[in-house]
């Protein structure tokens, strides 16, 4: 589906097939001599198939469009080698830009699983993740060349100029783009409206919960009147929805404290006491894939329990275990 949303700019969505999040917000912006398409979809025939109507719809010159990536997560970045054409200027931010091509690679995988189950996660379980994972199956499938973005940087085409706005937690250089003169935030997965975006561990991210809300506060200054997330339904009231993300995620380290009150625990033993936005009676029924989102977002607020001073971490018999301080 195209939808205009002001002049020469327009959203696509793009499906996620098998996936809660149902679909990609892809933005296209039209300018005189250059076109700007921002996140792609995954890197799948799924995607491909309406990318490419839209594109055709729009007409747009692949041979004259850039490319802005608000973060590696698959499903934003996974179709960029596929439409890139050697005139095409790929825009991605430096901290994650030497790590894009290794998140594809097995190597890395291996290492992820294997500290996944040093937080508890079962072998067995690791197993239906390999199969399921988004990120593993649909990944880069080569290197490509990046112009890097930092803090401050300018992106202008046609009538719109956007500013680069490091907003890292949900992965670990995240930015999104902001248009001042329009009031437009493109703020791919730091601020969603119908779900709330995962904030998961990351080993070169120190305190990725702790990051994400700093920069929560860090785009509630801005003077927004639309903001395009990632994914669902766009909205106007930036202010509004962090203040709720905020609560939620209070709520949520307020359940993980709760889980050790018990007594030690792995990240996957807490994660059931965490409550979750997902169609399923019980932690038993979550799909594998779903479990390994769910733990690695207790990871990232355990942790910063932890820096908090509110809670110890140990590793016992190869298992890391957290308790209350």
């Amino acid at each position: 589906m195209v939808e205009e949303l002001l002049p020469d700019l327009y959203r696509v969505e793009i499906p996620l097939p098998g996936s809660p999040l149902k679909a990609l917000n892809s933005y296209i912006v039209k300018g005189r001599e250059r076109f700007l398409l921002i996140d792609t979809g995954l890197n799948r025939e799924e995607c491909l198939r309406p990318m490419l109507s839209a594109l055709k719809e729009l007409e747009v010159d692949l041979n004259r469009t850039d490319f802005f990536i608000t973060h590696l997560h698959a499903d934003h970045s996974g179709l960029v080698p596929t439409l890139a054409t050697d005139t095409s200027k790929v825009y991605f931010n430096r901290p994650e830009a030497n790590s894009a091509a290794f998140q594809g690679s097995e190597d890395y995988w291996k290492g992820l699983f294997a500290f996944y189950h040093s937080n508890g996660f079962p072998e067995e379980e690791i197993k239906n993740v390999r199969e399921g994972h988004p990120g593993y199956r649909y990944s880069l499938e080569r290197k490509i060349n990046l112009v890097t973005t930092e803090e401050g940087d300018k992106i202008e085409v046609g009538d719109y100029l956007f500013r680069c706005i490091e907003t890292p937690g949900h992965s670990p250089g995240h930015t999104c783009l902001y248009e001042a003169s329009k009031k437009i935030l493109v703020c791919g997965d730091h601020i969603l409206f119908d779900i709330t975006p995962n904030i998961t561990y990351w080993g070169q991210l120190k305190n990725s919960l702790k990051q994400y809300l700093a920069n929560l506060e860090k785009v509630y200054t801005l003077d927004v009147n639309l903001v395009l997330p990632g994914h669902r339904n766009i909205w106007n009231d930036h202010r509004k929805r962090i203040m709720e993300l905020q609560e939620h995620h209070r709520n949520r380290l307020n359940e993980a404290i709760f889980a050790l009150e018990g007594g030690e625990k792995t990240a996957w033993e807490v994660a059931p006491y965490i409550t979750w936005d997902i169609g399923c009676n019980s932690w038993e029924e979550f799909p594998s894939v779903q479990k390994w989102f769910a733990v690695g977002e207790t990871i990232a607020h355990l942790d910063y329990l932890e820096a908090d001073g509110r809670a110890c971490k140990e590793m016992k018999d190869h298992k890391v275990l957290y308790s209350l301080a």
